[in-house]
């Protein structure tokens, strides 16, 4: 068996005073599995160093990210699913605290840990067919990414009980009605790099 690439993983995109992490996934998922995360966590601890005006964080035109890898969440043991959890959460902390502006361009899917990824980003720029969730309550799971802690704070908390218990989703309007987004426009990546200027 190969060590997945980082091209399989995601892809590092310079755009002016930008830079643009878009998620890749064969399957165009872009579940964010243990690989993918060691692998984005690098990427933006790299970037911190020498950082860009702006960093973007992308995914395709049907997927920001399906969240995490559920098969490999399955086969966890209690100690290396905690493992899983510190994983995760430092790749959010390497994003929130990120020593410049990140926006989420977010088009089609943002579930679970995709969401939890979106909401560590300053801003959220997505497209009329995005669609937020956190499916996990109704496969008996809640997230360790320190999703529960930001999405209350930025949606209210009678919104994200809905959320993380009922398993909700938010279609784009609502989102932007309830705050989650900032913007809905016909081109979320163009707009977040105009941002980037």
């Amino acid at each position: 068996m190969h060590p997945t690439s980082q091209a399989t993983l995601y892809s590092r995109e310079p755009r002016g005073n930008a830079v643009v992490l878009r998620l890749v996934s064969e399957d165009g998922t872009n579940r964010l599995t243990r690989a993918r995360v060691q692998a984005l966590t690098a990427a933006v601890e790299d970037l911190a160093l020498y950082p860009p005006a702006r960093l973007v964080i992308a995914g395709n035109a049907r997927f920001f990210s399906a969240g995490a890898d559920l098969n490999e969440i399955a086969a966890l043991t209690g100690a290396e699913a905690f493992r899983f959890a510190q994983m995760g959460q430092r790749l959010m902390t390497a994003i929130a605290s990120f020593p410049a502006p990140t926006i989420a361009v977010v088009q089609g899917y943002c579930m679970g840990g995709g969401l939890d990824l979106a909401l560590a980003c300053d801003r959220r720029i997505a497209s009329a067919h995005a669609m937020f969730g956190h499916r996990g309550a109704a496969l008996g799971l809640i997230t360790g990414w320190a999703g529960t802690q930001r999405l209350p704070r930025i949606v209210g908390k009678a919104r994200a009980l809905q959320m993380f218990l009922a398993a909700e989703k938010l279609h784009a309007p609502q989102a932007l009605q309830g705050g989650l987004v900032d913007a809905i426009v016909e081109d979320p990546l163009a707009v977040a790099l105009e941002l980037a200027r």
